[in-house]
């Protein structure tokens, strides 16, 4: 993560009952995105925090932003805007987060960066 600032918000989290292999492969994917759309630099600030009984990762970065034409097809599969890009990345974040029975939220401004939000439930039934 040349040139980029990652600020850490880490507010008290119950412990996540899930596939931790999976959940850092999520969170991953939503980093590395970020990484990319900071080609010059930029910030990226992840936050935790408990929202209506839900565990909220929120990921917010300063890069480049998603067109609104394209925020509802970024989760699907084969979907991309890079030149080296599969489009499988969000897809599969979507797929696991789905699978924890949570929940993913983007919102997104160009020119100013993107956030993606995942709730997970604390107890996963």
């Amino acid at each position: 993560l040349q040139n980029i600032e990652v600020e850490k918000r880490y507010g008290k989290i119950p412990q996540i009952i899930g596939d931790f292999a999976q959940l850092q492969q999520s969170f991953m994917n939503i980093i590395i995105n970020a990484a990319e759309a900071m080609e010059n630099g930029g910030k990226l600030t992840i936050t935790t925090k408990t929202f209506n009984g839900m565990v909220e990762i929120e990921f917010t970065d300063t890069g480049k932003g998603i067109p609104q034409e394209n925020l509802t097809k970024i989760f699907e599969p084969f979907f991309t805007t890079k030149q080296k890009g599969t489009g499988l990345g969000l897809s599969v974040v979507f797929g696991i987060i789905n699978r924890h029975q949570g929940e993913i939220e983007v919102k997104s401004e160009v020119g100013k960066g993107t956030t993606f939000i995942i709730r997970l439930p604390k107890n996963i039934k």
